[in-house]
């Protein structure tokens, strides 16, 4: 079948992304995890195409070397995205063609925006990960035990309640929810607990989509089952009538979220189609939560090979900020490198010309040769190479080419990079898989070799305000950090309960730098206003949220589900 493109008014032709997927040679996965100097013992076969790696082997492999460390970040994206996860891939396989052994950690899609606007999550074209159905899809059924475990715990909240409750839970600040792996606008608000007095206590209450689950943020933080466990006790549901937190544990519900979880928090081993092992575990949601894949996959990847190169949502400004403070503040690891994947079209973007709108075709003035446009969006990309400097951490630009790029537009991005200290690389691995990021592939094993001074944002023992306002100064750029009443009440309960110590999650808009989606470019000078804050107890943050965030998404008037199906053979299509 294939698909048709167009590009600067010529039309290319390029397979589809399950066409190629499909046309991949998969690999036994013993052998694939034996590059990682897995044995047979440690995996639990699903089927014949994937498998999950078993703890123990967090154990077993550590006498072996560690690999460097290397997070695959953005510039402000664009509503398309940029690429991030195909680079990973890309950059992943590429290490093989200059002699290097690379594992790749990624988070499992959420099949909300699978069926809906985004699509799948497996990367792209010819650096992908296979089976692509089966990552987009149930995987090993991970997603469904976030959500059960979470549905559980609201379960044992409204049974709490109509039992008597003996914990005084106040009706009106029970902050736990509901879940379900669905984008579906109709549920974020809704009343349970209508009908007759058996049939539980009114209240309103709503859903998430499950990679906004707290749940899910533990899973991705949890360095053991027993680390797990703990961290599900420490859930907050909400608050009694003195403002004091009720948890998990008081309601007893934390031992049997942690039965459910127990397989969920085994990682899954999957391929590239050039056979590069990849490790896929958890989702966060990326406004909310720290958008990154899990602790335990990394501990395990980071012992298989002489790259461990993981990938964080959105722009270094939240989900690389994030890996930085949150998920290295866990697990103990240190970063070596930081990809900064960039294309022509956002830095245009960025010049505040243009306006990209996920569905429509992109404006055809952006499509021109101009590279005074890429020019003109060039803050953007020096504020996000500053913020990765920020932690002490390498850059590497990987300008992320597409077939309508002019060799002059991408000359501008390497001349605006490396002004700034940064390495720089042109890749071509959507068409041409690993041989396409060879150069990026060099330049981050020169980054590597670089001493690292890796140093967090903030420190631990600061106030959640003091946290707030590092982040908000350092890396948005704005010039001071506005609370309303209600955060500042939030805020002042959390330090009172014991809190105070837990890093932030900056709930914001990824469009921007700063907390304003219309504000291209690197805004500054701005102010950032927390319009409230949540405590993720359990998962061990803090989020001030700034804007509107939707933690539940809907549908577009096109969504992906309406075209996904099976053909006359039996085979999926549709799925992207």
């Amino acid at each position: 079948m294939g698909r048709e493109r167009t590009f600067q008014g010529v039309i290319v032709s390029f397979p589809s992304d399950l066409e190629i997927a499909r046309a991949g040679t998969l690999a036994p996965l013993t052998d694939i995890a034996a590059q990682m100097g897995i044995g047979p013992h440690l995996l639990e076969a699903h089927g014949d195409e994937l498998a999950k790696i078993r703890l123990e082997a967090i154990e077993e492999l550590s006498d072996r070397p560690k690999a460097k460390y290397v997070v695959v970040t953005a510039i402000t994206p664009t509503p398309l995205g940029e690429g991030k996860t195909t680079t990973t891939v890309g950059l992943g396989q590429a290490m093989k063609h200059i002699g290097k052994k690379a594992v790749i950690s990624l988070r499992q899609p959420s099949m909300g925006p699978t069926f809906g606007i985004k699509g799948g999550a497996a990367g792209g074209g010819y650096s992908q990960v296979i089976p692509m159905e089966l990552l987009n899809l149930h995987l090993t059924g991970d997603f469904h035990a976030v959500t059960a475990a979470h549905n559980l715990l609201s379960a044992m909240v409204d049974n709490h309640l109509h039992q008597g409750n003996e914990l005084g839970l106040d009706l009106h600040n029970i902050t736990w929810r509901r879940v379900l792996d669905v984008n579906d606008r109709a549920l974020r608000n809704i009343i349970v607990g209508l009908g007759t007095k058996m049939d539980g206590v009114p209240r309103q209450t709503g859903f998430d989509i499950t990679a906004a689950s707290e749940v899910m943020a533990i899973l991705a933080l949890s360095t053991s089952l027993e680390d797990m466990r703990a961290r599900l006790g420490r859930i907050v549901v909400g608050y009694n009538g003195a403002g004091e937190p009720v948890t998990a544990e008081q309601l007893k519900g934390a031992g049997s979220m942690a039965v459910i979880m127990k397989e969920a928090l085994k990682p899954n081993l999957l391929q590239t189609l050039e056979n590069t092992p990849v490790i896929v575990h958890a989702g966060p949601f990326g406004n909310i939560a720290h958008g990154n894949s899990s602790i335990v996959g990394d501990l395990i990847g980071i012992r298989g090979g002489d790259y461990l190169i993981t990938e964080a949502g959105f722009g270094a400004d939240m989900g690389a900020e994030r890996f930085f403070n949150i998920k290295c503040r866990n697990s103990g690891m240190v970063p070596d490198a930081a990809v900064l994947v960039a294309t022509v079209r956002a830095l245009k973007a960025h010049s505040g010309k243009f306006k990209i709108v996920a569905g429509k075709p992109l404006p055809a003035e952006l499509l021109a040769e101009n590279p005074d446009d890429v020019r003109a969006g060039a803050a953007n990309l020096i504020k996000q190479i500053e913020n990765v400097k920020v932690h002490g951490v390498s850059p590497v630009v990987a300008i992320n080419a597409f077939p309508g790029d002019f060799a002059s537009e991408h000359q501008a991005i390497r001349e605006i990079a490396e002004s700034v200290g940064a390495r720089v690389a042109v890749c071509t691995h959507f068409s041409d898989g690993g041989l396409g990021a060879t150069e990026l592939a060099q330049a981050v094993v020169e980054a590597c070799d670089e001493p690292s001074t890796f140093q967090y944002c903030y420190e631990s023992d600061m106030t959640l305000k003091q946290k707030i306002e590092a982040v908000a100064t350092k890396i948005y750029g704005a010039a001071n950090v506005t609370y309303t009443a209600a955060a500042n009440t939030q805020l002042a309960r959390y330090e009172k309960n014991g809190f105070g110590n837990l890093p932030v999650c900056i709930a914001k808009t990824h469009l921007s730098i700063s907390g304003d989606p219309t504000l291209k470019g690197a805004p500054t000078g701005h102010t950032l206003n927390v319009r409230e804050a949540r405590a993720s107890v359990g998962a061990g943050f803090v989020y001030p949220i700034c804007g509107d965030m939707t933690t539940m998404p809907g549908l577009g008037s096109a969504p992906a589900a309406s075209i996904i199906d099976f053909d006359d053979d039996g085979e999926i299509v549709g799925l992207s």
